[in-house]
């Protein structure tokens, strides 16, 4: 069920709010304030130390000594908290590897850091999901 509230706000936030919205191609102001609210309560279930979901996705150098043994071995010290992998080649020198991950969000942040950590990652990304409260 959907409940109407009004909101008050400065003419240059909402002008900044309006443009946030066009850039990032909501239909209403709606949409685009539930959606801030429910990035706004994943980040709170993230710092709380809940049970969370989300991906890790990295880029790497696959030429670099060891590193896809040293990618998999620390997949395999996580093995609880990985889901699914899968590694895609991207060209003759980089992959790119996508982790779908749950567990406790401090595991999760131990993972992507140690991932992101390794020498030849060159680009590492968290995304944060939620398993907690029902967001739609």
């Amino acid at each position: 069920m959907l409940k109407r509230f009004t909101v008050s706000m400065e003419d240059s936030l909402l002008d900044d709010f309006d443009t946030f919205i066009r850039e990032h191609r909501y239909q209403n102001r709606s949409e685009a304030l539930r959606d801030l609210i429910r990035n706004r309560i994943i980040e709170k279930e993230w710092q709380a130390e809940k049970d969370v979901m989300g991906v890790i996705s990295i880029v790497y150098d696959h030429h670099q000594h060891q590193l896809q043994e040293k990618v998999t071995e620390l997949q395999h010290d996580f093995h609880n908290e990985i889901v699914s992998t899968t590694h895609v080649h991207m060209d003759h020198d980089n992959c790119l590897e996508v982790i779908i991950v749950r567990g406790k969000a401090g595991v999760i942040r131990n993972l992507a850091d140690s991932l992101r950590a390794m020498r030849g990652v060159r680009n590492s990304n968290l995304t944060m999901g939620s398993t907690g409260i029902d967001l739609h």
